[in-house]
């Protein structure tokens, strides 16, 4: 329902507000937080004050505001992420110990890749892929590997939209990315160095739902002149299978109706 000039719902403007809120501002002030969700500080004060009081946002003693605990309780119930991250981590700490860099597992959504885990390595300097972190589908290697097994209707509407140059190694003609798809498939892995951030390369490989379509992407982020692809692939491969083992014995059985 809509009640603003503008003919904006309020449930758009409550995920406007929620969505200011990131990693590198985790906490503002009203105003702050009005002018980045782009709404009337009259508005935001009266959204703020519901969502305080359901604990979706918290306020601090000095009157700041935060994203409130509530909102991840509601967010991790019945998520599809946070089955496939407890069915995965083990694997991915295999992964880890293994080849000592950071490995992430990401999904597909609305149209980007989202970093559901990351487990850190201490010897890294790369501070990237940050749970809950965002990568266009054509400038990472998860993304790639997702576009890769997609039906190919997803597929075309990621290669005729527009492909943003996050790198100068970014790859940005569809043509080009048609024929990594088609050697991702081929190979099972892809390792591109660059294309989301110039500083590492990307290893990564699919995970197979229940289904037998693509669910995940596993994926060591390995600081670029030191990606040992030989080394790395296999122990990412024996972990992709293991977590499409265990995805399918913790599905639940088809119910009569």
């Amino acid at each position: 329902m809509a009640n603003s000039p503008t003919g904006e719902s309020v449930i758009s403007r409550v995920v406007r507000l929620m969505s200011a809120f990131d990693r590198d501002l985790p906490t503002m002030t009203l105003s702050g937080l009005a002018r980045r969700a782009g709404l009337p500080l009259t508005t935001a004060h009266r959204l703020v004050d519901d969502l305080v009081l359901h604990g979706l946002i918290e306020r601090l003693p000095d009157g700041n505001l935060r994203s409130g605990m509530r909102m991840w309780e509601l967010a991790a119930r019945g998520s599809r992420a946070l089955n496939l991250r407890e069915v995965a981590l083990p694997y991915m700490e295999d992964v880890q110990a293994a080849v000592h860099q950071h490995t992430t597992l990401a999904v597909l959504d609305h149209g980007t890749v989202l970093y559901v885990e990351r487990l850190s390595s201490p010897d890294s300097s790369l501070n990237a892929a940050h749970i809950a972190q965002r990568m266009p589908i054509h400038a990472s290697s998860s993304g790639l590997v997702l576009l890769a097994y997609s039906a190919p209707a997803v597929q075309e509407e990621v290669l005729s939209g527009r492909l943003e140059q996050v790198t100068p190694e970014t790859i940005t003609e569809p043509q080009l990315i048609r024929k990594h798809l088609a050697e991702i498939r081929q190979r099972g892995f892809v390792a591109i160095p660059g294309i989301g951030v110039t500083e590492w390369t990307g290893i990564a490989v699919p995970v197979f739902g229940p289904d037998g379509a693509v669910a995940a992407t596993l994926n060591a982020i390995v600081p670029r002149g030191e990606a040992a692809v030989p080394l790395t692939v296999p122990a990412l491969l024996t972990a992709a299978h293991g977590i499409a083992r265990a995805l399918k014995a913790s599905a639940p059985a088809p119910r009569r109706l």
